[in-house]
């Protein structure tokens, strides 16, 4: 099982990011989606989650509106388009998925990405 991040870097506040994660090993399409992220000094914090069928999404309160997830189920592809960056979004992103959708929510997810970092300066 793979999931590949890729699209982080570094962006000016106000900008747009759009990550990908490519997926190899399981059946994607089965799967709930979900996007992570860790700051340095805090926990992991969920971001945003997608149902197996692409039909039903869900997002950290404060970021709705800002991030958008979606998915590609004939490429095993998941994304997140982040819109007005913030310098508080600065993080390691991390893609995950789990059959489960309340597994995923809590972040207790069967496969984890390694990450890719995000910087917002000002």
């Amino acid at each position: 099982v793979q999931l590949v991040e890729s699209g982080g870097g570094l962006v000016q506040a106000g900008g747009s990011l759009r990550l990908s994660c490519a997926t190899s090993g399981f059946t994607f399409s089965d799967y709930n989606m979900g996007w992570f992220r860790q700051s340095p000094g805090k926990g992991r914090e969920f971001v945003a989650g997608i149902n197996w069928n692409g039909y039903n999404d869900h997002y950290e309160a404060s970021l709705k509106g800002r991030f958008f997830i979606s998915r590609d189920n004939a490429k095993n592809l998941v994304y997140l388009q982040m819109n007005s960056l913030k310098p508080e979004d600065t993080a390691t992103y991390y893609c995950a998925g789990d059959s489960n959708w309340g597994r995923l929510v809590a972040g207790m997810n069967e496969y984890w990405g390694q990450g890719t970092q995000v910087i917002v300066f000002s």
